[in-house]
């Protein structure tokens, strides 16, 4: 055999390349975003980056006009990206996935079609019954970014908005103590030869951590009261020796506000109202013009005198106390919110496509099926359940009985 045929021989027994089918399970599914409606919300779930990436992997991606207008992302941001921008709002809600930070109102619902996946925040206490049964009605699978749980376990998106939030009350305490806001005129912290500023922070949770940590860094003398020693303990060995930390003693807490210039309160409770830890009485005994923060205000608040507040008129003076309490203080740094939230949201949003939909991703995600309050119409949360006096099914023997 010549030395022609022996190459074309091998040649002949060489692989070939074939054509494959590809898997479109990635690319038929669309993302609507509609423009919030919540009273006070600025953040937008996705960034003009983000909704790149998402149409890299081939999402059709639907922005209702203005809706990041409020986090400085412009309608041309997210249509040079390649998003579609919607001047109605029906049009988003016709997307096989609705990604939103407040929970829908009845309207929006009305909107949804049938059967499609709502991620967004939604508190059981804070749902309309309406609302839910309209959900139910339309058989919408929905996932509460409250019980998002990641690889090990912590609430994901709960953790990244307590992050800001902590470190955001310690710029609005210093802002309050200035002269421009009619404060002490002290600088948070100090400096060489004058004495710091001293903060109580209630409760020693991730609010309670990143501001500590914050205002350690300014300077400012730091004392922290939790009613939990494993809280203290954790604090304590994250932010280091520099910190106070103590039980919630009612003398030795109430003797620590009225000395104090700054009292940020980050009590959360599990369900219901926050426990009320600093009476009238003590607050009428804090020295003039010292600054109260109540983070806790979204769940009743932690001071009697709390009262809700808005970002347009963020204080009001009682007893010649400056109080703050105004909820969702992650909105009055939007854009920095923002860039969390779509950190967590786009991975998850890749993962729903790359399981062909959300369906089959809660069979293989804890952190997800943890989320889920209501699958194809059916109430699973058992939180809710108990608040509005409903039956709840057990997302685990239906997705089995799925299978």
């Amino acid at each position: 055999m010549n030395d022609i045929a022996k190459i074309a021989q091998k040649a002949f027994f060489q692989p070939k390349e074939s054509l494959k089918s590809v898997d479109s399970s990635k690319s038929n599914l669309s993302i609507g975003v509609p423009k919030e409606v919540a009273f006070q919300e600025r953040r937008v779930p996705l960034t003009p980056f983000s909704v790149a990436l998402l149409l890299e992997y081939g999402y059709d991606v639907l922005i209702e006009t203005g809706a990041g207008t409020a986090s400085n992302f412009l309608d041309q941001h997210y249509s040079e990206q390649g998003a579609r921008i919607c001047y109605s709002k029906a049009d988003v809600f016709q997307c096989d996935i609705v990604v939103k930070i407040g929970g829908p109102t009845l309207e929006e619902v009305g909107l949804m079609k049938n059967k499609l996946c709502l991620l967004s925040s939604q508190q059981p206490s804070l749902m309309d019954i309406k609302v839910l049964n309209e959900l139910i009605r339309k058989q919408i699978t929905a996932l509460s970014f409250e019980y998002l749980e990641d690889e090990g376990g912590h609430l994901t998106i709960v953790r990244a908005m307590s992050e800001i939030v902590g470190a955001t009350s310690v710029l609005i305490a210093a802002e309050y103590l200035s002269n421009v806001f009619e404060g002490k005129g002290l600088m948070l912290g100090g400096v060489t030869g004058v004495p710091p500023t001293e903060m109580v922070i209630l409760g020693a949770g991730t609010v309670g951590e990143y501001a500590a940590r914050a205002a350690i860094a300014l300077g400012a003398q730091v004392k922290v009261f939790d009613s939990s020693i494993y809280r203290l303990r954790r604090l304590q060995n994250n932010v280091g020796s520099r910190v106070f930390t103590s039980v919630i003693q009612p003398m030795v807490l109430n003797k620590a506000v009225k000395s104090c210039d700054v009292v940020i309160g980050a009590i959360r409770a599990t369900n219901g109202r926050s426990p009320c830890l600093i009476s009238e009485n003590t607050v009428s005994n804090m020295k003039p013009n010292s600054v109260l923060i109540d983070i806790s205000i979204d769940q009743g608040g932690c001071f009697e005198t709390s009262e809700v507040t808005t970002h347009d008129k963020p204080i009001f003076r009682k007893y010649d106390v400056i109080h703050y309490c105004v909820p969702n203080v992650a909105s009055r740094v939007a854009r920095t919110a923002t860039y969390a939230l779509t950190n967590i949201l786009t991975p998850l949003l890749l993962q729903i496509g790359e399981h062909g939909g959300i369906n089959s991703m809660i069979w293989s995600d804890k952190g997800i099926r943890n989320a889920i309050y209501l699958y194809q119409g059916m109430l699973t949360n058992k939180d809710m359940g108990e608040f509005f006096g409903l039956p709840v099914k057990d997302l685990n023997l239906i997705i089995v009985a799925n299978q």
